[in-house]
């Protein structure tokens, strides 16, 4: 986790090559952002907010496409077959980036197709309960999982999702067997929490937290490997007694491969000179993001390391997906 959470804030020190000619008026039109989820999520507001300090920056529109569907399958196939000429970019989050090509033996797309900007930010998990379930900590979960397997539920947004994966990560090294329950959406998962309707979940801060000074609910632990400013007191997983855990869901910047690399060296440059102003920054931090802005090496680096971490939860969770 110190690994991504190091690439997560590489932002300083960046240094560009001299820029070629189709780097010095870029952009001279509107650029349109792909987002294969719907609008008011996470991947969503984050762009949107990156997108008005862009357009300011540019002098030219940021166009926020929402084409949801197919678990990111739509988005992401038009951002694949876009032109590589920077004007039509893809919000991708690592359910597109690396747990589908883990999950799925066929996809539409492949990553090959996409040259990778800019590691924008990442949300941490938390593992949360229903108020009717008869613990306080982490350990008092395992403790009640272990004596009754295979009845505590957990919800996610789906089968091969980011939140699924991670319960599993969980439920592995903790030692019990977890009941999976999927639902729609994040909003869908935190209503049957909320509603006692499922256990558990370990889903996106921003669901959970809004509703922990509420008392609707019991957060037991935030993903990360230090705790959390906006949940000081939720300690962090290892500290509740899960050794090694981490997780989050992250959210990145990506262009049609073969888009020139000047191009994609000045939008890595503007939007980290961007997520650098004070005020983004804070404004982020307030909805949950751990800010970021690691260029194209080091988000290759963070993909290739993600690959080999959940690949060996799925197969140790015998995950397939149909």
């Amino acid at each position: 986790m110190r690994a991504i959470v190091s690439a997560l804030v590489c932002i300083a020190g960046v240094v560009l090559a001299p820029l070629h000619a189709s780097a010095l008026d870029y952009p001279n039109r509107p650029v349109h952002v792909i987002v294969p989820f719907t609008a008011g999520g996470a991947p969503d507001v984050l762009m949107r907010m990156l997108g008005q300090k862009l357009a300011e920056k540019w002098g030219q529109g940021v166009v926020i496409e929402n084409r949801a569907g197919g678990n990111t399958l739509i988005g992401t196939v038009a951002g694949a077959k876009s032109p590589p000429d920077g004007y039509t970019l893809t919000l991708a989050a690592d359910q597109t980036f690396v747990l589908n090509p883990l999950l799925y033996p066929s996809l539409p797309y492949s990553m090959k197709e996409f040259d990778p900007i800019v590691l924008m930010a990442s949300i941490p998990h938390m593992l949360a309960v229903a108020n009717k379930v008869p613990v306080s900590n982490v350990r008092e979960l395992i403790a009640l999982a272990k004596s009754n397997p295979n009845t505590v539920t957990f919800g996610t947004t789906g089968p091969g999702t980011i939140q699924r994966i991670a319960t599993e990560y969980f439920a592995g090294i903790a030692g019990v067997k977890l009941v999976h329950v999927p639902y729609k959406g994040a909003n869908e998962t935190t209503t049957a929490i909320l509603s006692g309707e499922i256990d558990m979940t370990i889903n996106g801060m921003s669901n959970i937290l809004p509703h922990i000074g509420e008392g609707k609910l019991k957060a037991l632990a935030v993903s990360t490997v230090t705790r959390n400013p906006l949940a000081p007191d939720v300690p962090t997983m290892q500290e509740a007694g899960v050794p090694g855990y981490s997780s989050q869901g992250a959210f990145g910047l990506f262009a049609p491969a073969g888009t020139p690399k000047d191009i994609i060296a000045k939008i890595h440059a503007d939007i980290a000179g961007v997520m650098m102003n004070p005020d983004m920054k804070k404004a982020l931090e307030a909805r949950s993001f751990v800010t970021g802005g690691a260029g194209p090496a080091e988000f290759e680096k963070f993909i290739a390391d993600e690959n080999v971490k959940w690949q060996k939860v799925i197969k140790e969770a015998n995950i397939q997906i149909n």
